[in-house]
């Protein structure tokens, strides 16, 4: 089983996040963040993580640095989880439709933080959540576990739908990215050797 805890503290928030990557899509979330917890609840099911998030954040100057420094931990308990990468599959891609909206979303464990983010959400605000937060979140996120991720709005134009979408199709493109592929005998999978 690859698991990680992470614990991070500064004056802006408290988060404990625990990770299992061969999970049974169990999430415990509590951001202090409403519309995050739903996205990381969608995020744990459909990749089938088990997710435990604690956060205390400065929610009262706004949802920023809660949704960023939880994109960090997500991201740095990933890495922590996948170790030297040894077996994994690597690259993981899945559409996902969501009514109207349809998300594309790709994946390559490749260690270069890249994010393709494109997905011209038309609201600014989902109920009292900052749209713009959610390209924040997968910057953090791909920062702390290095990757390229692509993530395209085909179709879409409920802003729920769309960041639903987006985080739902993710999942499922790590969930085959960091899945352990039998034929590779628990080689690095990459011609370098490392990733």
């Amino acid at each position: 089983m690859r698991k990680a805890e992470i614990k991070r503290t500064t004056k802006e928030t408290d988060i404990s996040l625990s990770l299992t990557l061969e999970g049974t899509g169990k999430g415990e979330i509590a951001t202090g963040c409403g519309f995050l917890d739903h996205m990381l609840t969608l995020f744990a099911s459909h990749g089938r993580f088990d997710l435990t998030v604690k956060c205390q954040g400065d929610t009262w100057v706004d949802d920023h640095h809660t949704v960023e420094d939880v994109g960090i931990c997500l991201g740095e308990a990933f890495s922590k989880a996948l170790g030297d990468k040894r077996g994994i599959t690597r690259y993981g891609n899945f559409y996902l439709p969501m009514d109207e909206a349809l998300i594309l979303s790709a994946v390559d464990i490749s260690g270069r933080a890249i994010l393709n983010y494109k997905l011209d959400i038309p609201t600014e605000k989902i109920g009292t959540f900052d749209t713009e937060l959610v390209e924040e979140f997968f910057w953090a996120f791909v920062r702390q576990c290095p990757m390229s991720l692509h993530i395209y709005k085909m179709a879409g134009k409920n802003a729920h739908h769309i960041t639903e979408g987006a985080f739902k199709s993710v999942a499922r493109s790590l969930k085959a990215a960091v899945a352990i592929d039998p034929a590779l005998s628990g080689e690095i999978p990459s011609t370098k050797g490392v990733l």
